[in-house]
C-alpha cells in the first residue's frame, strides 16, 4: 500500500475584497476558452450566419436580462444594474455590424469574427488608463463567451453544477458568474485576476461571501479537492493549512461571529466617546431600498444620498415629479433626522442611458457634476425644484458635487434662487430656510474653504477624491496604489484647514469618504474637529463601537502629533496604536 503524503501548506497574498474567514475544499474551475473555429462559407450562406448571429443576440439578452432579475430580486437595483454595461455590448449595433460586414468581406463563418472583433474591443479598452472603462474588457470577454456558446447551442454554466460545500477556486469570475453563487454551497471563492474595484468583487462583499482575488497563480498552486483557507479581510489565502494554522482561523472565526453580535447590540447607543464628546453617524446610501438598513445598523439620517442612481439604468430620465417621490420617501424614513442630499454628480463613469455627452481624454477630469450641471441648466434646475418641493419635509439639506471654485457655489445658488422663485409664483410650498452645503473632494476647494464659507451653511469632505486629486493617484491602478495615502501630511493638513475654516465661519463639517468608515482613521477625523461621520450603513457599528471606546482628549492629542508628523507611515502607526489600544477587536474585523 502506498504511503500517503501530507501536502505542505501553501501561503498566498492577494487582494481581499469581501471579508470573512472560510475553509473548505477547493473546486477548481477550469479557465475555458471556447475556440472559434474557422470555415469558409458560400455568398449564399452569408444570410444564414448573420441569422444565427442574431439568434445568439436574442438569447443572451434574455439570459442576461434573467441574471440582472435574481440579482435585482436578491442584492437590489443598484448591483444589478451592473449587468447594463453587458446589454449595451449586446445591443450594440456598431459592434454588431462590424462584424457582419467582416463574414460578408471574407466569406467565414461568424465564430472567428466575433471573437475577433470583441477581442479587438477588449484588448483596446484594457490598455486604458482609466481603471473604469479597462475593466470594462471584461465585460465585453465575458459577452462574447456567452455568444460562442448560445452560437454552438450549449451554454456551460460551471457554478449551477455546483452541489457541494466548497472553496471556489478559478482563473477569474466575470459578474455573470458571481451573480447566480449558491450562498448554500460556495463557501467563498479565490481568483487568479481582479482588482478591488472590479464588479465582481463588488458583488462578492454585496453578496457577504468572503473573497481573495488578484493572487496570480492560485490555479497553478490548488487542485480539486485540497483544503482551502480565505482571511477575505487581510488578503491571505492558505493551500492545505497546517493543523495549527486550521485552529488559529477557526478561534478566529469564532471570535468575529462574538464581535459582531456585540456590535448589533450597539444599535441604539449614542455614539459618544467615554469623556461625553458626541459624534453623529449618517449613512451613506445610493438607493432608497437602503433606506431600513440605516436604522437597522445604528446610523441615524442620510448624510450623503448619491442621486445620480435615481438616473442609472432606466431608459428615460426621472422626471421632477419622480425626483420629488424619491426625495420625500427618503426625508420621512429618517425624519426628524437630517437628509443630505448630494445633486447629480454625472459623467466620468456614470452617465445615464442615451445620455448626450462629448468623448472626453480623461473625463474624471473633465465636464462633470456640478461642471455638467451647470452647462445643462434645465436639467439642473428640474432637480433643484424636486428637492425644494420635497423640503418641506424639514429635515431635508443639500449640496454641491465636486466645486473647485467660488464661482461654481454662486452660480448654482443663483440657479436655486430662480427656482425658488418659479415655486414661489407658482404657489408650491418648499423650505425657504434650506441648508445648502458643498462637497470639498477638490485640493483647490479645500484651500479657497475660506471664500466659499460665506455662501453655504456646511462643508462635505468627500475624502475619496480629494486623496486622489491631491495625490494624483488612481487608487485603482495597481502600479501606483501604494501612493495612495489617507494619512499624507497634505492630507491631514487640508481637511485641518477646511475644519478650522468651518468653525470660524460657524459652519458644521461632515466627512461621507471612505476614511469616515476605517475605525483606524476615526480618532485622527475626531480630533481634527469634524463633527459628523457618514458612512456605509453596514460599517456604522463598527464606527460606533470605535468612538464609545475613545476619549475625546486623546483623539486631539492624536491630532496635534499627526500634524507634527512628517510623513504618512508615522502617522499611519500613530493612528494604529491607538485602535490597538482601545478597540484591538475591530483590527479582528477590518483586518
Amino acid at each position: 500500500m502506498a504511503k500517503e503524503y501530507a501536502k505542505n501548506e501553501v501561503a498566498l497574498k492577494g487582494i481581499g475584497v469581501s471579508p470573512g474567514i472560510a475553509i473548505g475544499s477547493a473546486q477548481l474551475f477550469a479557465h475555458q476558452a471556447r475556440k472559434a473555429v474557422q470555415r469558409k462559407i458560400k455568398p449564399d450562406e452569408v444570410a444564414l450566419e448573420i441569422a444565427r448571429l442574431e439568434e445568439a443576440l436574442i438569447t443572451t439578452h434574455d439570459q442576461i436580462k434573467a441574471i440582472q432579475k435574481q440579482v435585482a430580486e436578491v442584492l437590489g437595483d443598484e448591483h444589478a444594474s451592473i449587468f447594463d454595461a453587458h446589454i449595451l455590448v449586446v445591443d450594440d449595433r456598431t459592434f454588431i455590424e462590424d462584424i457582419i460586414r467582416i463574414v460578408k468581406e471574407e466569406l467565414i463563418n461568424v465564430e472567428p469574427v466575433l471573437q475577433r472583433v470583441a477581442n479587438r474591443y477588449a484588448d483596446m479598452l484594457s490598455k486604458m488608463e482609466d481603471s473604469y472603462l479597462s475593466e470594462r474588457a471584461t465585460d465585453i470577454r465575458d459577452v462574447t463567451k456567452r455568444i460562442l456558446d448560445n452560437l454552438a447551442g450549449e451554454t456551460l454554466n460551471q457554478m449551477a453544477q455546483i452541489s457541494d460545500s466548497c472553496v471556489v477556486v478559478a482563473h477569474d469570475l466575470s459578474p455573470s458568474d458571481t451573480a447566480i453563487i449558491d450562498r448554500s454551497f460556495v463557501l467563498g471563492f479565490v481568483t487568479d485576476l481582479g482588482s478591488a474595484t472590479s464588479h465582481t468583487a463588488i458583488m462578492a462583499k454585496a453578496l457577504e461571501v468572503p473573497a481573495v482575488v488578484g493572487l496570480h497563480n492560485i490555479t497553478a498552486v490548488a487542485s480539486s479537492g485540497d483544503t482551502l483557507l480565505i482571511d477575505g479581510s487581510r488578503g491571505f489565502v492558505f493551500v492545505n493549512p497546517t493543523p495549527g494554522r486550521l485552529d488559529e482561523y477557526r478561534k478566529r472565526a469564532e471570535s468575529q461571529e462574538q464581535i459582531l453580535n456585540e456590535l448589533g447590540a450597539l444599535r441604539d447607543k449614542p455614539p459618544e466617546t467615554r469623556d461625553g464628546y458626541l459624534v453623529p453617524i449618517s449613512a451613506n446610501i445610493e438607493l432608497l431600498e437602503e433606506l431600513d438598513a440605516v436604522d437597522a445598523r445604528g446610523a441615524k439620517g442620510i448624510g450623503l444620498f448619491r442621486t445620480e442612481f435615481l438616473f442609472l439604468g432606466t431608459e428615460a430620465l426621472p422626471t421632477e415629479d419622480e425626483q420629488v417621490e424619491s426625495y420625500v420617501r427618503a426625508a420621512k424614513s429618517q425624519y426628524p433626522a437630517p437628509v443630505v442630499i448630494r445633486t447629480l454628480d454625472l459623467g466620468a463613469d456614470k452617465l445615464p442611458a442615451n445620455f448626450e455627452a462629448f468623448d472626453e481624454l480623461n473625463p474624471f477630469l473633465g465636464d462633470r457634476a456640478i461642471r455638467l450641471c451647470l452647462s445643462r441648466p434645465q436639467l439642473f434646475k428640474s432637480q433643484l425644484r424636486a428637492i425644494l418641493r420635497a423640503s418641506v419635509n424639514d429635515n431635508i439639506r443639500m449640496m454641491y458635487p465636486m466645486v473647485s471654485c467660488v464661482q461654481e457655489v454662486m452660480d448654482a445658488n443663483t440657479l436655486l434662487r430662480e427656482c425658488m422663485d418659479e415655486l414661489k409664483g407658482k404657489g408650491i410650498p418648499y423650505n425657504e430656510e434650506i441648508q445648502v452645503g458643498t462637497m470639498i473632494e477638490v485640493p483647490s476647494a479645500a484651500l479657497i474653504a475660506d471664500l466659499i464659507a460665506p455662501h453655504v451653511a456646511f462643508f462635505s469632505l468627500g475624502t475619496n477624491d480629494l486623496i486622489q486629486y491631491t495625490m494624483a493617484v488612481d487608487r485603482g491602478n495597481e502600479n501606483v496604489a501604494h501612493l495612495y495615502k489617507p494619512t499624507h501630511l497634505a492630507i491631514i493638513r487640508l481637511i485641518d484647514h477646511v475644519v478650522a475654516v468651518s468653525q470660524k465661519h460657524g459652519l458644521w463639517t461632515t466627512v461621507c469618504g471612505q476614511m469616515a468608515s476605517s475605525p483606524m482613521l476615526v480618532p485622527l477625523l475626531i480630533g481634527l474637529g469634524v463633527d459628523e461621520l457618514s458612512v456605509s450603513p453596514s460599517q456604522a457599528p463598527v464606527i460606533k463601537d470605535m468612538i464609545r471606546k475613545l476619549y475625546y482628549s486623546d483623539s486631539v492629542e492624536l491630532a496635534r502629533q499627526a500634524l507634527l508628523s512628517t510623513s504618512a507611515e508615522h502617522i499611519g502607526e500613530l493612528c494604529l496604536g491607538m485602535v490597538r489600544r482601545v478597540a484591538p477587536e475591530l483590527l479582528e474585523l477590518q483586518g
